[in-house]
């Protein structure tokens, strides 16, 4: 059954407003993502079962050896609901989900929340772990509903990074440097279209806020590029593959468009310098034994960033769409991906199509999954 907000409910349905704790999850295939709203000011008994979650989430900004809080992501002295209050950041691998269920039967938390408000593919999967070992139901709510409500809530309440701005663009989308941010009015942005992404990716049409459709998707996403890291390189975590990929040089692995022509194919606009064959190097000898395990990184780095490149821009071209939304976590302390998609949504579309990227990256479901427990 569906609300009027577009939201999925479960049989047993929420009341119009959820007691504290309000929490938000969103379960993808590699990562988990959780929201935690902190009122500042509640009265009795809804406050001391507050307190006993604050005491951990907030004491800490990591959780065990992978469970983290991204402190630069808080925002603080949010108006939800009536509540003023801080909003709070925390991810971790989907492999550790018993891990977290232990953690929370062991503080005893589960006697402080009877409805974890979920989205993503492992709100499905995990439901019957969260019943049987802490009673917890889960209020399963649709992905892309949770995204594109996410995306805007946050859009129009958030400024973490000094720009006055959640959405900005890349300014200097060539060069070595630090990428330089500038913030891009996204108040009133349609139509554009969303890349999400996370282990695989979708591509959505986004028409108003209650307008929208998957149009495509691809399964080579951020779980590609860290399965192939992991494969080539023996790193094991995410962060781990980016610090790999960051002192590459993918050019040693890629067979490029100088490699074939000798210089560039300029009858089509492509120079030397384009990827002409991802690993296309490797098939000889010499070029294997040469490559380092960063320069495999970077080469898996630069296939799966313009693979989804190559899509947005395609679809952005077919709708006549003038702004590409990119977000998910395969963009966290990833600045190489967010420049290589910058300069080819902007160099290949003649500067008609601008790629578009927001602070929170990879939390707008579990926002969403936030909203859905306060708003039904």
């Amino acid at each position: 059954m569906t609300d009027a907000q577009g939201y999925i409910q479960t049989t047993e349905q929420s009341p119009k407003k959820q007691p504290f704790p309000w929490f938000g999850m969103d379960i993808g295939g590699t990562l988990v993502k959780l929201v935690f709203f902190e009122p500042i000011r509640l009265g009795t008994p809804e406050e001391q079962t507050v307190t006993n979650i604050r005491k951990y989430l907030t004491g800490s900004a990591a959780y065990g050896k992978t469970g983290v809080r991204d402190l630069h992501l808080e925002i603080k002295n949010l108006e939800l609901h009536g509540y003023k209050g801080n909003l709070h950041f925390i991810r971790f691998p989907t492999d550790q989900m018993e891990i977290f269920i232990d953690m929370v039967k062991n503080k005893n938390f589960a006697a402080l929340i009877n409805v974890f408000h979920a989205t993503g593919g492992g709100a499905y999967k995990f439901e019957h772990l969260f019943r049987s070992q802490i009673s917890v139901q889960l209020n399963k709510l649709d992905e892309l509903n949770c995204l594109i409500k996410g995306i805007h809530y946050i859009d129009h309440n958030c400024d973490v990074n000094g720009l006055g701005s959640e959405c900005f663009t890349i300014a200097n989308t060539e060069g070595t440097e630090a990428i330089r941010k500038e913030a891009f009015d996204f108040q009133h942005p349609y139509p554009y279209l969303v890349a999400n992404i996370g282990s695989g990716v979708s591509f959505i049409v986004v028409r108003s806020p209650e307008d929208y459709t998957r149009v495509s998707g691809t399964s080579l996403g951020g779980g590609t590029f860290l399965g192939l890291c992991c494969l080539l390189t023996g790193c094991e975590t995410f962060d781990e593959a980016i610090e790999l990929a960051t002192k590459g040089d993918s050019n040693k692995v890629d067979k490029l468009v100088g490699d074939i022509y000798g210089g560039g194919y300029n009858k089509f606009g492509l120079s030397e310098n384009v990827v002409a064959s991802s690993f296309g190097k490797m098939n000889l000898k010499n070029a294997r034994e040469n490559a380092t395990k960063e320069d495999l990184a970077r080469a898996a780095l630069v296939t799966i960033t313009n693979n989804i490149g190559a899509i947005a821009l395609n679809w952005a071209r077919r709708e006549g769409l003038e702004r590409v939304l990119f977000v998910g976590n395969f963009l966290r302390s990833n600045p190489l991906s967010m420049r290589s998609l910058a300069y080819a949504m902007e160099f290949w579309s003649n500067g008609k199509s601008k790629a578009l990227f927001l602070e929170h990256e990879g939390y707008f479901g579990a926002i969403g999954a936030l909203l859905g427990n306060i708003f039904t």
